[in-house]
């Protein structure tokens, strides 16, 4: 059996995540009495709910990334790279509830997190291609 513990725990930490940013939106909407469905009204409320949205479609760009790099080169670069996606986004959820003009750092961190593991996956698959 094949075992990858840093890339499952990054993936682990990445739903957590995900939760984390659930429950922060359904707080902003009682404390900001947004009903459901409603997707906006108070703009505290606006901004956590986009910082889940984002979160979100971002995850869905990680993920396969991540998997694809650790089965094609290896747990540790995915398990790290996971890791500073999941620092990235958390850094980017809180400046973006504080002022989503300073989203930008956070943002920075976890899309290069994800280009590399991206890049690195097709350089592996390439080169598998090429043997």
């Amino acid at each position: 059996m094949t075992t990858l513990p840093l890339t499952s725990l990054a993936t682990l930490l990445a739903v957590a995540l995900m939760f984390w940013t659930a429950i922060r939106v359904g707080k902003a909407r009682a404390k900001y009495d947004v009903k459901a469905p409603a997707t906006s009204g108070h703009e505290m409320f606006d901004r956590a709910y986009r910082v889940q949205m984002n979160t979100i479609e971002s995850a869905m760009l990680l993920l396969p990334s991540m998997w694809m790099y650790a089965g094609l080169i290896g747990d540790l670069g995915a398990g790290v790279s996971g890791a500073i996606w999941v620092a990235g986004r958390v850094w980017y959820a809180l400046a973006y509830q504080q002022d989503p003009a300073k989203r930008g750092p956070g943002f920075g961190i976890s899309l290069l997190a994800i280009a590399g593991m991206w890049a690195g996956s097709l350089w592996a698959v390439i080169q598998l291609l090429m043997a």
